[in-house]
């Protein structure tokens, strides 16, 4: 699958961003947390239906500088900035996990540049907080001085252990015992988690996104107009299904697909062909009246 990187550079900030596939209409995609312009899931299935991939780096992840992170607000105008510079007007706008507040706000303040949205796994308002104790690990964890070391210890245990750290980390994917899980699996799976393991790095992105999901509002998701569908798992045990059902609730054009794929990672496992299916379906019905 050929990807170019490059960056972009105004009033000092820089946007790293890659373009995944060649002509064809374009799909912006915030990435979800812990991941940049590198991620990978679910790319290939758009690129053979004739998708183009742009994906920025997300505030504070790769290469893109954490000040445009401030606040929602002045990363999406970023964002937008970026697209003009490619000469591109108007995309089909994907959001994933803990991107979904990026996607949700750009979708809501720049009606006129979305053409669809798709929310996969996705945070669509106030996460964890300050209170929870995974915000409070996430602190330790994946504070700018200690996560290069955090992902590196978990890419080497991962290529050491495949199947330990798998079965290590799976929880914090799905709400299903094991055992359901190893039934809901596909062959390769565990291969998947470790080559995300090899590319993941949190940077300052994943605290900046932790801060930010208290921004996303009741009032933001009710401007969205664009054809909205809604990916995410039952057994989700990263992002739970509630977070599904208030987007649902509050946008008006919504599609909701609930899926059976064993956890938060739905392009994994038996099911994950249906996510691909169903967001293709969904995106060359609305470019048949692209413009």
């Amino acid at each position: 699958m050929k990807r170019v990187i490059g960056t972009y550079v105004i009033d000092d900030q820089t946007i790293e961003y890659s373009i995944t596939g060649k002509d064809g209409v374009p799909v912006l995609v915030m990435h979800g947390g812990h991941s940049s312009c590198n991620e990978e899931f679910g790319y290939g299935s758009l690129v053979e239906n004739g998708f183009k991939i742009i994906t920025p780096s997300r505030a504070g992840y790769g290469k893109t500088s954490k000040d445009i992170g401030e606040s929602l607000s002045k990363a999406c105008s970023y964002y937008v900035r970026l697209l003009n510079h490619l000469r591109i007007e108007k995309v089909h706008l994907l959001s994933v996990s803990a991107g979904g507040p990026s996607g949700l706000y750009f979708a809501s303040h720049y009606p006129e540049r979305v053409k669809t949205l798709t929310l996969q796994s996705a945070v669509t308002k106030e996460w964890y907080t300050p209170k929870d104790k995974i915000y409070k690990i996430a602190q330790i964890l994946f504070r700018p001085s200690l996560e290069k070391m955090t992902w590196k210890l978990t890419s080497s245990m991962s290529s050491l252990f495949p199947n330990f750290m798998f079965k290590q980390m799976v929880p914090s994917f799905s709400n299903l015992p094991y055992k359901q899980i190893e039934d809901k699996m596909s062959v390769g799976d565990i291969d998947e988690i470790q080559r995300m393991n090899n590319r993941q790095r949190s940077g300052h992105g994943f605290l900046i996104d932790l801060s930010q999901t208290k921004e996303i509002s009741t009032k933001d998701l009710k401007a969205i107009s664009s054809p909205t569908l809604i990916l995410h798992s039952k057994h989700d045990g990263s992002v739970s299904l509630g977070h599904a059902y208030y987007a649902q609730q509050q946008i008006t054009d919504t599609e909701l697909c609930i899926l059976d794929t064993w956890g938060h990672l739905i392009w994994l496992g038996k099911g994950s062909e249906d996510v691909s299916e169903k967001l293709n379906e969904f995106l060359i019905c609305h470019s048949k009246t692209y413009k």
